[in-house]
């Protein structure tokens, strides 16, 4: 399923702290994966799927693999706006397009794909997304427009 392009993506708020920065005051590079990770975490949420309760229905979701690109540098204070858009939803898998903007200018800062399998908690063996969750994911934009 690949997603309509009409569809808004969830936007995610956070603040640049110090612990976010390097040493010249600018956002690390990872972190922009953390602001990231939590706007997907923030996305099934509000969706009405807490991660603590998927590892009870032995479900978690594993990133597979990222692709970023670091446009402009954030800094300390800033508030940012971070996007999680699913923009490809397979049997076991989705894929996330995600930016990071500063929200008193809208600069994108960041922008990636973040592939994430679904997997048993159990073993970390592959499993199909549930029903609940792909009608979830369903509802936010998709259109069944092949795999």
């Amino acid at each position: 399923m690949r997603a309509q392009s009409e569809a808004k993506p969830f936007t995610h708020r956070c603040r640049v702290y110090y612990e976010d920065t390097d040493a010249g005051g600018i956002v690390y590079y990872v972190n922009y994966l953390k602001f990231m990770e939590r706007a997907r975490t923030e996305r099934l949420r509000e969706l009405g799927f807490a991660q603590s309760q998927l590892v009870d229905d032995d479900l978690l979701f594993v990133v597979h693999s990222v692709e970023a690109r670091y446009l402009s540098p954030a800094r300390l204070d800033d508030e940012l706006q971070v996007s999680a858009e699913v923009v490809e939803l397979k049997r076991a898998s989705l894929r996330f397009r995600q930016q990071v903007r500063r929200a008193s200018d809208d600069a994108l800062l960041c922008e990636g794909h973040v592939w994430v399998a679904c997997v048993r908690a159990e073993n970390l063996k592959p499993r199909a997304i549930p029903e609940a969750l792909r009608g979830a994911f369903g509802g936010s934009g998709l259109s069944p427009a092949g795999e």
